[in-house]
């Protein structure tokens, strides 16, 4: 009186002809599956109470609450609000919500407004939320992960942080009067 139904049973696969050769796998009614791209790992946590004197290098992300004396490099750069920063920063995303004395070279650069930085910027994009305390140059570059530390020809400090007074240099003061005096 009642059968079973077949709309749940799984279709029987056909059988096909494994390939012979590495370069029939481009067929595309073959079972060959590529692995599935691995999940990008989650950042390394440097806790609060870990001081780290050397330098760190990552092709990864990093969150850094302790204190480092040296320098970083990494793909992503997260600067704890109560962290310190000893050294020069590389990545091509640096966040900094703490202490950073050094130089910071990224693509794109994100100062909060509890962030702390003595030293120059290199940038390619830069964001400086109210409040944050800045002391350094700011300098725009097309590629500023480049260790090029003269910069772009004819590049100018995009934006300053705070002004800073520049005496003039001893060589410079008698420069300037001669073209007067013609």
């Amino acid at each position: 009186m009642f059968s079973k139904s077949k709309i749940n049973e799984p279709a029987p696969k056909p059988v096909e002809a494994k390939p012979s050769t590495p370069d029939a796998r481009a067929d595309t009614g073959s079972d060959y599956r590529a692995p599935a791209p691995k999940a990008k790992p989650p950042a390394s946590v440097l806790s609060s109470d870990l001081h780290v004197v050397g330098n760190l290098r990552t092709t990864g992300d990093i969150q850094i609450e302790g204190t480092i004396e040296g320098d970083i490099r990494a793909h992503l750069l997260t600067v704890g609000e109560g962290a310190t920063v000893k050294g020069e920063v590389i990545a091509d995303d640096v966040v900094v919500n703490g202490r950073v004395v050094g130089r910071v070279r990224g693509l794109k650069v994100r100062l909060t407004s509890s962030a702390r930085v003595e030293g120059d910027i290199i940038h390619k994009t830069i964001a400086i939320e109210s409040g944050a305390h800045f002391e350094g140059s700011v300098q725009r570059q097309d590629d500023p992960l480049s260790g090029n530390k003269t910069g772009a020809k004819g590049a100018a400090p995009a934006q300053q942080g705070e002004a800073q007074p520049r005496a003039a240099t001893p060589a410079q003061k008698p420069a300037d009067p001669k073209p007067a005096q013609r």
